[in-house]
């Protein structure tokens, strides 16, 4: 049975790159398409989530949204790894800094996943999956920060289903563990990539920062954390 279009994706077989570069906020994703690929062309409208294929410095890449936590972003991935035959997704999206040296505009680079989700619950493990990035685009991505002089953490990312937590203290509880942000989906992007056998990262520029009290408008997080995007397109 032919399963593409999907259900979420209107594309037809090929118009997809074997690349794909994500953003939670469809309309980041349309600025990261506009901005820097060479004739982008829009696949995707299904539920205003914007996606494009186009060429940058040569090679052909996609750019798509993928929207807010961790069901979202389960369901976008899923369909790109195993309909459309995606073999690496960079995820370019906005955080919390949890550690206290993480400043507005930094970038993260999520080594590994905590959460709060029990999305692995669906795989029957005996035991707690560790959701980690692939480390060849770790490698590349941190190479690449390096070589622009971007301000940059490599660690742990703590992924919340809860953007409003009844909790008061609960970033502090990671803090302890040494988490360095907050997001709402890298545990998903990364367990959907090793179920599928392919690769994934989620690189996050720093939005707010809770216990400093400061955050950015969303006007800056949809068009402001070109840094991170930059180094996502040098890794394809």
């Amino acid at each position: 049975m032919n399963k593409i279009p999907t259900p979420h994706i209107e594309a037809k077989e090929g118009e997809i790159a074997k690349t794909v570069i994500m953003a939670g906020d469809p309309l980041r994703a349309k600025f990261m398409a506009e901005k820097y690929l060479d004739n982008p062309t829009i696949y995707n409208q299904v539920r205003g989530m914007f996606g494009y294929t186009g060429t940058y410095k040569g090679k052909r890449v996609s750019i798509q949204g993928h929207g807010m936590g961790i069901p979202s972003i389960g369901i976008y991935t899923y369909e790109l790894f195993n309909f459309y035959d995606v073999d690496t997704i960079i995820r370019v999206g906005s955080a919390g800094a949890i550690d206290d040296d993480l400043n507005i505009g930094d970038i993260v680079m999520g080594m590994g996943a905590c959460t709060n989700s029990n999305y692995a619950r669906q795989y029957n493990l005996c035991g707690t999956f560790a959701p980690i990035a692939d480390f060849g685009l770790l490698s590349k991505a941190v190479s690449e920060a390096e070589r622009q002089g971007f301000r940059y953490k490599v660690g742990n990312l703590y992924s919340s289903d809860t953007f409003y937590d009844d909790d008061e203290n609960s970033l502090k509880q990671w803090q302890k563990m040494g988490v360095l942000a907050v997001e709402m989906e890298a545990p998903a992007l990364y367990m959907n990539a090793a179920r599928a056998g392919k690769k994934a990262l989620c690189i996050c520029t720093i939005s707010d920062c809770p216990f400093k009290n400061i955050a950015t408008t969303s006007e800056q997080r949809q068009t402001g954390f070109t840094n991170m995007m930059e180094v996502a397109l040098a890794l394809i």
